[in-house]
């Protein structure tokens, strides 16, 4: 009888206990994260979604006339997969438009090939089809101007050093993070911030504007340069200082023709014209430039919630790119992923707890500038005065490193979301996603929620494709079975976000 009742007290000691850890313990649903991987894998249509971006869409550069199609689609597409208060939503003021409708490069002399190349957003184009000879210019500082004074009137100028290709370094496209990688990644610790000690200015070096405005005054008719040494890959942005004019009209019309070339057809006119061998080229651009100051937008949807509707979990990706490629993994290739996720919570009938809100930003290549100007106008800023939402905002899943598979997930130094993430891992480790590291990565939408003390991540990527800001990102590039899995493991995530009886939690501010 003493042992029964012995045992009977530990029972009554233990029982309290394991139901406390059950409670505590964060839940994952079996069924639906089942369903999910039914509809995400058996009748996935995130390739087709990507590929109606890249192929048909195109180049997506912020305000162009390609994004605002883009973003008509997407609204569209977002209303067609069932999500509701879709709006394409002003944030800014951001300048004038600027499209590049026509561009043709050929070296002509002293023998003849087409080149590739792209010109620079925010230049203007050329006077119509211009042949010129090629000079090489190296100005450095201010007295090298004087040294081409009077010598370079409609001549096409290389103003970048030739390039070493590496060749042991030519684009693979393809990088799988391996074992070791992924336990290198969860072993780090928190990193800290890095401090960027400014070089003391030389007052004698030409600031790229003011090298631009010197050429412009002497007559060059085009600038050809090189960005990085990729055989076969343009890397080109915008002109010199258009970040700091606001994307003026002014500014655009007052600068030269700017392209970019790849570095072989660079390096050979280059090495043609150090044998004092003339080249000839024909170049022709054009451009439309804005004729006023337009204002910015994001697109956004939503799947309402329930019991907790006022309380928001967010997915998005950006959907600008740069102009010189459809930009299929930086970042169409996140746009039909966080599309994708939100069709498969549709299709499987999901009616969440807390709002789910899908966002495709703008202006993130120019500097996240969509997803700041969102936070602020929905959620505030501590330092200055938070928004009701701020308080109901729950968390923000983003991609954008890239097209390749989830491995993990990047903690962003919060360490009080671990046990929550990795529960949440568990069904996609068979997919290999099995890594959680406290890393903090930046330079994407999720920074300015976590700059305002809001739970956001980024997922931990393989790396797939030639890369983003590239004449070479394109579906072609892609590997459709990677981003299956990231649809999927993005829509479980919300799910599980919008059903817990928790919202996320936050970091301790610092």
């Amino acid at each position: 009888m003493r042992n029964v009742r012995t045992t009977i007290a530990i029972f009554m000691f233990v029982l309290p206990l394991t139901l406390f850890a059950q409670k505590d313990q964060p839940r994952v649903d079996w069924d639906a994260v089942a369903k999910i991987r039914e509809e995400g894998f058996q009748r996935s249509q995130v390739t087709d979604i990507v590929g109606y971006i890249t192929d048909v869409l195109g180049s997506r550069l912020s305000l162009s006339e390609h994004m605002k199609k883009a973003q008509g689609w997407a609204k569209v597409k977002m209303e067609t997969i069932g999500l509701t208060n879709v709006i394409i939503e002003p944030f800014m003021d951001y300048g004038a438009a600027w499209d590049n409708e026509y561009f043709s490069l050929h070296m002509i002399e002293p023998s003849y090939v087409p080149m590739v190349g792209f010109p620079l957003a925010y230049t203007p184009g050329t006077a119509g089809k211009l042949v010129c000879p090629a000079v090489i210019v190296d100005i450095q500082v201010k007295a090298d101007c004087e040294k081409y004074r009077g010598k370079l009137k409609n001549a096409a100028v290389l103003i970048s050093p030739i390039n070493t290709i590496d060749l042991a370094n030519l684009p693979k496209g393809f990088s799988r993070l391996t074992d070791e990688e992924l336990k290198s990644l969860e072993g780090m610790a928190v990193q800290p911030p890095r401090v960027f000690t400014p070089p003391i200015p030389n007052l004698e070096l030409l600031k790229p504007e003011e090298r631009i405005e010197f050429l412009k005054s002497e007559g060059v008719a085009v600038i050809l340069q090189h960005d990085g040494g990729t055989f076969g890959l343009v890397r080109g942005f915008s002109r010199p200082g258009s970040n700091n004019d606001k994307w003026s009209r002014e500014k655009d019309l007052n600068s030269l023709p700017i392209v970019a070339v790849t570095p072989e057809y660079y390096n050979r006119m280059y090495r043609i014209l150090k044998r004092d061998i003339p080249v000839k080229i024909e170049v022709e651009v054009k451009t439309r430039i804005g004729e006023s100051v337009e204002k910015a937008c994001n697109v956004i949807g939503e799947i309402p919630g329930t019991d907790l509707k006022n309380e928001i979990v967010m997915i998005g990706a950006h959907l600008d790119s740069w102009h010189e490629s459809p930009g299929a993994s930086d970042n169409a290739s996140g746009c039909a992923v966080a599309l994708e996720a939100a069709r498969i919570l549709k299709a499987i009938g999901v009616h969440p707890r807390r709002t789910i809100r899908i966002a495709l930003w703008s202006g993130e290549e120019q500097g996240l500038h969509g997803s700041r100007e969102y936070v602020l106008a929905h959620f505030g800023d501590p330092k200055t005065g938070t928004k009701p939402e701020y308080e109901k905002f729950s968390v923000y899943f983003n991609q954008d490193y890239g097209a390749g598979a989830y491995r993990g997930i990047n903690l962003q130094g919060n360490e009080f979301v671990r046990r929550v993430f990795s529960a949440w891992m568990e069904p996609f480790r068979d997919l290999g996603m099995t890594t959680l590291t406290i890393q903090s990565v930046g330079s994407t939408d999720h920074i300015p929620f976590d700059n305002n003390g809001l739970p956001a991540f980024q997922f931990l990527q393989d790396r797939v494709g030639l890369g983003g800001h590239s004449n070479m990102d394109v579906f072609d590039t892609l590997v459709p079975d990677d981003l299956k899995k990231n649809a999927v493991i993005m829509a479980a995530f919300a799910y599980h976000a919008a059903m817990s009886d928790q919202r996320i939690p936050r970091k301790t501010p610092k």
